[in-house]
């Protein structure tokens, strides 16, 4: 059962009057590790299909307003597990109706809303107008459940994150910019490895755990790598020097964990013969965004 602490209660009450989670930043440090610690107990009760019933009684909406499947799919299934309900609210944000109008007639149906659109600022403008809670499950800017979750898993199988180094091959997309932020607020080494046209930008975001590099070698001595897709516009030849390899893996640490973000392309960030590498984990960590998820719900909604 999940128990709430009280200093665990206070902290968000000074942050903001409801719960929102739309950057991993935006958390104070507490709140993330007291996530990922949940994580891990309802992963033991996934895995004894003994799952608590925090979500009885919770009406959560779903809405899928751009593509993708994993994430969304996963709180359809955490929802019901914990004995919520759910429901798909087919609408996409900035259209027709007004933001300030959508809030208004969700808020009459649901506890919680799971969002995955295309803006961040769609994204925040709902959460600004609505009471419910609003879960950022994926943008084009970032994708902080996505990166929660690899976080609970690492934190499973490492036992800590302090000082751990975690080397991300990608552009300045949405998988980078989640691990950016998470290096804002947790004690970890977030590098980028890639060539220096789509290093990463947004300024508000920089601090001393980041940095960026044109360097492979960082990743040698990783205790992570995530590697995410090309960019679609990058020439093949650019970026064949960033492509992770079983033979590139052979000369990493032994305890490394290689997390290739999905969908994976192999012949692209990847070869064929890394995702059977035995530091290749890309499966088992996936396992834990359902239980990163959940956690996420059960401190939203109750």
């Amino acid at each position: 059962m999940w128990q709430t602490p009280m200093n665990f209660l206070a902290t968000e009450m000074d942050v903001k009057l409801h719960k929102d989670f739309l950057e991993l930043h935006a958390l104070p440090v507490e709140v993330i590790h007291t996530l990922l610690d949940r994580a891990g107990e309802l992963a033991q009760r996934w895995d004894e299909r003994n799952m608590p019933s925090t979500l009885r009684g919770k009406r959560v909406g779903v809405i899928v307003d751009d593509t993708g499947w994993r994430n969304t799919t996963a709180f359809d299934l955490g929802v019901q597990a914990m004995g919520g309900i759910c429901a798909q609210v087919p609408i996409s944000l900035g259209t027709r109706e007004s933001v300030e109008d959508l809030a208004g007639y969700l808020d009459n149906w649901f506890d919680l809303l799971v969002v995955r659109t295309k803006q961040l600022e769609a994204l925040q403008a709902l959460a600004d107008a609505a009471v419910a809670p609003v879960i950022n499950a994926r943008t084009r800017a970032n994708h902080p459940c996505e990166t929660l979750g690899d976080l609970a898993y690492i934190k499973r199988v490492k036992g800590t994150l302090e000082g751990l180094k975690v080397v991300v091959i990608a552009p300045d997309a949405n998988i980078l910019r989640s691990w950016v932020e998470a290096s804002k607020v947790l004690p970890i080494q977030v590098v980028q490895v890639y060539p220096e046209a789509w290093h990463f930008q947004d300024a508000e975001l920089l601090n001393a755990n980041f940095q960026a590099s044109e360097d492979m070698a960082h990743a040698l001595d990783a205790d992570v790598i995530v590697t995410d897709c090309w960019p679609q516009n990058a020439p093949y030849g650019q970026l064949l020097s960033y492509q992770v390899s079983a033979a590139f893996l052979d000369k990493a640490r032994d305890d490394l964990l290689f997390l290739p973000c999905p969908p994976v392309t192999r012949g692209e960030e990847v070869t064929a013969d890394a995702m059977p590498h035995a530091s290749c984990r890309s499966r088992e960590a996936k396992a834990f965004l359902l239980h990163a998820q959940n956690a996420l719900m059960e401190w939203a909604a109750l």
